[in-house]
């Protein structure tokens, strides 16, 4: 039985476009939450943010964000590169920056609560 190859490719078409759009706007919210989150550095009273210090009993809890953040960005170039034209990429880079926007997100809410 011989596949029809088109028929595959206007099938798989709809899922391509959709994670396209997907990548983008979720690394757009992410670089807009990012560039929102350093807005407290740039303007006000800063004297309260530099009382603040990262310390933790082992020096391994920042490899994960670390790990995170380099597969960001590694997925990023890939997709830039291929202009956002492999879906799995796309979707990588949609849960990678999903789970990265969560970590920052807290770390936020965490840094709020101690200068308040």
């Amino acid at each position: 039985m011989v596949r029809d190859c088109k028929a595959d490719f206007y099938l798989f078409l709809p899922r391509m476009k959709s994670s396209l759009l997907v990548a983008k706007v979720v690394v757009r919210l992410f670089l807009f939450l990012l560039l929102l989150a350093l807005v407290p550095f740039f303007t006000g009273d800063t004297s309260k943010l530099q009382h603040i210090y990262f310390t933790g009993q082992n020096k391994w809890v920042l490899i994960f964000p670390g790990l995170l953040a380099a597969g960001f960005i590694t997925l990023f170039i890939l997709c830039t590169i291929k202009k956002y034209s492999k879906p799995d990429l796309n979707w990588l880079l949609v849960l990678n920056t999903l789970v990265l926007m969560a970590y920052g997100i807290t770390l936020d809410i965490r840094i709020y609560q101690l200068i308040k």
